[in-house]
């Protein structure tokens, strides 16, 4: 319909005074409105109809003119609604059939595009026509419904066609509405295709009425009517599309679908129905798909787990994405991935356990006639191999943990968006398992030695840094700290008394990583060894210049001694093997050597004291054979034994017995030196008779002249370079360190109670866990056996009274 407007004059001065027929006036303006709702406006004359409407509102008429207004229309829309509307309305929502529910697909889009295109007609028509009698019925809207606080026309025949057409109660037009527009997305969810346009004309047209003429935004007849209609049915639609996923779908694919869901059910609000219900309809989706079945799917054989353990890292976006949908938290992704990460550590250890990793020979029962040597010899020899085996275990469990942090740390940056509360939880999984076997502390210190001997030769400093990096993020996962710090001076000190760390630079970049982790007053006795290195350098070079000084003295010329001054507080002498007197009986030179530097050294220090540990030496040996010129790199105890076969002559024996009381060397020490000098082929400098791989008392030793190497500088198999405890050694070490954590705990104590005087049981413990727990997690039992001591030696009481809640005594 072309619609002409012409320019609305205002009316002449003086037509107040002209009198107004109310009938013959509302006649004319009726026959053009319905002229209007003819699609008949182009011959009206706009300013003609404003100056009647104008006047019956000047003449009071407002009243009745709004309600003619109202009646003409209402009696407009009922024809529209028989004629136009009712014959496209399917007949089986009208009559409540189940046909139109049965239909085919065709015939159900066919059937719906004409009735949703035949009310989107009927409503832009409306809206038209309601826009003409605006401009038309202006001042009634401006002068009659202001003063009176009523909707304007435009408002109120809105509401008329809300009630007239859609809820006319003979024809069931709004219900029709919903159902057709339900029905259409059901098949285009299904996979047909819809006609958006006219669906979308037919809920601008809901969301343009309202449930009163007020207007509420909360009140949109989209809202009110059709909105939870919409939001039941697709419930349904999604629960039903969960069991069928479920039932016929891998975990990616049910991921994959559930994502494609929610993105089209995110266009379909923005592109056919409406955006007020996006939030809406996506929190049905993910009610539907997602929290209620998340769970089950990631248990799926194809779920988590194996998503996790194929680095399918797509797949694992997806998990993330959608969980995070539903979960801010994204607790059951958190619970699964941290419940395979322990399984994962826990097959680790297992592997790395002594009792599955490999078998201990077990120890020889001491017999008589001299066999308890025999047996010893045989018994410290499988331990040394079971060690030394256990080492290869322990770096390899620290490689097989430090790739599963690799592993899971792309897991966490590629798939989980680095999300923080993940990153934690992975922590924690790592914190559980690493910290449930007992020796982690040791094989991770293990591998630091490793590393920092051999395994950073040749790397660049970048990738120095790189495993120096790894090593310190598992050090954080240990709660045993002071565990960690044992058995880490005790491999550094070997490290740099046999002079084996590929790099002192890293040496010290690795104690300033310590102590950046842990403070100053883990490191400290760490950094002292270093500066008793030092000293001992410049020591030895002071000590050697001044024997060249010495007139009249061959001390020093043939033999090049280099000593190391070990303050004891610093280095780990019981873990060293130095808690007692470790020495042997050195040859004459040596001897004269040994007793001029310990008189140099008193000399400068007096009130010290100064014990040989021949135990921790090492020494330089050349020699020949054949002729052909080698140098021996060997253990103190093994320069011992060597140079005693310099007093006797060429070709002739040893016995075990002889070398016992030649050397002094403790029986056990002695068997193993002998072991690296005669059974180990690459190194066997001594032939043993009997050719046995077992050392006994009744053997002897000769020099193997017929001993060949293709290299000029031999390494012997030192005694023992850092290997892995035995089960008795780590029992010792796990008492030492009982013993010291009572001590710390003693006085942690006494540092709390001494500043706060008084405190509760609770309290005092809490504090103390508080304290202690940087270093090792205090064992309460522990904590209450150590104040139990400290009252006994009247430190704290208890008070009168109150018996859980001491005093300190001052």
């Amino acid at each position: 319909m072309n619609r002409t407007r012409g320019k609305i004059r205002p009316p002449r001065r003086g037509l107040a005074t002209d009198p107004v027929d109310f009938d013959e006036y509302w006649d004319t303006l009726a026959q053009s409105l319905r002229e209007i709702h003819a699609k008949n406006a182009s011959r009206l004359s706009f300013e003609e109809l404003y100056r009647n409407a104008y006047k019956l509102v000047l003449k009071k008429h407002g009243e009745k003119l709004y309600a003619n207004v109202k009646q003409l229309v209402v009696e407009h829309l009922k024809v529209v609604a028989v004629r136009d509307v009712r014959p496209l309305v399917p007949s089986a929502i009208v009559t409540g059939g189940a046909a139109f529910g049965t239909a085919s697909s065709v015939e159900k889009r066919i059937g719906g595009d004409k009735f949703l295109d035949r009310l989107k007609v009927v409503w832009e028509d409306h809206q038209l026509c309601m826009g003409m009698m605006k401009d038309v019925l202006m001042y009634m809207d401006r002068v009659f419904c202001a003063d009176h606080k009523i909707p304007s026309i435009y408002v109120t025949c809105m509401g008329l066609f809300r009630d007239h057409i859609l809820r006319n109660p003979q024809y069931n037009i709004g219900k029709a509405l919903n159902t057709v527009i339900l029905d259409q997305i059901k098949m285009e969810r299904e996979g047909d295709i819809i006609n958006h346009a006219t669906i979308r004309s037919c809920v601008y047209m809901l969301e343009a009425l309202y449930e009163n003429e007020d207007e509420n935004e909360n009140e949109k007849i989209y809202l009110t009517s059709f909105e939870g209609e919409f939001l039941a049915a697709s419930g349904e639609f999604y629960k039903q599309e969960g069991v069928r996923l479920l039932r016929e779908c891998d975990a990616a694919t049910y991921l994959r679908k559930t994502d494609k869901r929610l993105s089209e059910e995110y266009s379909r609000s923005h592109d056919t129905l409406s955006t007020l219900s996006e939030p809406k309809i996506r929190a049905v989706v993910e009610r539907e798909l997602i929290t209620n079945n998340i769970k089950e799917v990631m248990d799926m054989d194809t779920g988590l787990r194996f998503m996790l353990d194929n680095d399918r890292f797509e797949d694992l976006k997806l998990v993330y994405k959608l969980v995070a949908r539903v979960d801010p938290e994204k607790q059951a992704l958190k619970n699964m991935m941290c419940k395979r990460l322990v399984e994962l550590g826990r097959e680790i250890n297992k592997n790395a356990n002594p009792s599955t990793a490999l078998a201990v020979a077990p120890a020889a029962v001491p017999a008589e006639n001299g066999d308890s040597a025999k047996n010893s010899g045989a018994a410290a020899a499988n331990e040394d191999k079971a060690a030394n085996n256990l080492t290869v275990i322990a770096i390899r469990w620290v490689d097989e943990v430090i790739a599963l942090k690799d592993k899971y740390e792309k897991v966490w940056t590629r798939s989980f968006d680095e999300d923080k509360g993940i990153q934690a939880s992975m922590t924690g999984a790592f914190r559980e398992f690493i910290n449930l076997f007992q020796r982690s502390p040791e094989y991770m210190s293990l591998f630091i030695d490793d590393n920092l001997r051999k395994g950073l030769k040749g790397k660049s400093e970048a990738e120095v840094d790189a495993v120096l990096d790894k090593a310190i993020t598992l050090f954080r996962y240990i709660n045993d700290k002071d565990v960690f710090e044992r058995y880490y001076k005790k491999h550094l000190s070997r490290r740099l008394l046999m002079n084996r760390s590929v790099s002192q630079d890293a040496e010290k970049q690795m104690i300033g990583k310590l102590k950046m982790e842990v403070g100053v007053a883990f490191t400290n006795k760490l950094e002292g060894m270093f500066k008793d290195m030092n000293i001992s350098d410049e020591m030895t070079s002071e000590f050697k210049k001044m024997l060249q000084n010495k007139e009249g003295s061959d001390e020093g010329k043939k033999i090049d001694l280099t000593v190391n001054v070990l303050t004891s507080t610093f280095w780990p002498m019981t873990s060293m093997g130095a808690d007692g007197m470790q020495t042997c009986s050195f040859p004459k030179e040596l001897e004269a050597l040994k007793d001029s530097f310990t008189t140099y050294y008193l000399g400068r220090h007096s009130g010290r004291k100064l014990s040989w540990q021949a135990n921790m030496g090492n020494a330089d040996l050349k020699t020949s054979f054949k002729g052909v010129k080698k140098e021996l790199n060997v253990s103190t105890y093994a320069m011992v034994v060597l140079l005693a076969f310099n007093n006797i002559p060429a070709g002739e024996s040893i016995s075990f017995e002889d070398l016992t009381t030649i050397t002094s060397i403790p029986q056990a020490e002695l068997i193993r030196t002998l072991q690296s000098l005669a059974v180990v082929p690459k190194t066997r400098i001594l032939r043993k008779n009997p050719a046995t791989k077992d050392v006994r008392p009744t053997d002897t030793f000769a020099i193997n002249e017929l001993f060949t190497s293709k290299f000029t500088r031999i390494k012997v198999g030192m005694v023992s370079a850092n290997r892995a405890e035995t089960e008795k050694e780590r029992k010792d070490t796990s008492e030492k360190v009982d013993e010291t954590r009572a001590h710390q705990i003693e006085a942690a104590v006494v540092r709390i109670m001494k500043q706060r005087k008084v405190l509760s049981h609770a309290e005092l413990v809490s504090e103390v866990i508080s304290q202690l727990k940087g270093r090792f997690n205090p064992d309460v039992a522990m904590i209450k056996k150590r104040i139990e001591s400290l009252m006994e030696r009247e430190y704290l009481a208890r008070i009168d009274g109150e018996r859980h809640t001491y005093k300190y005594l001052a």
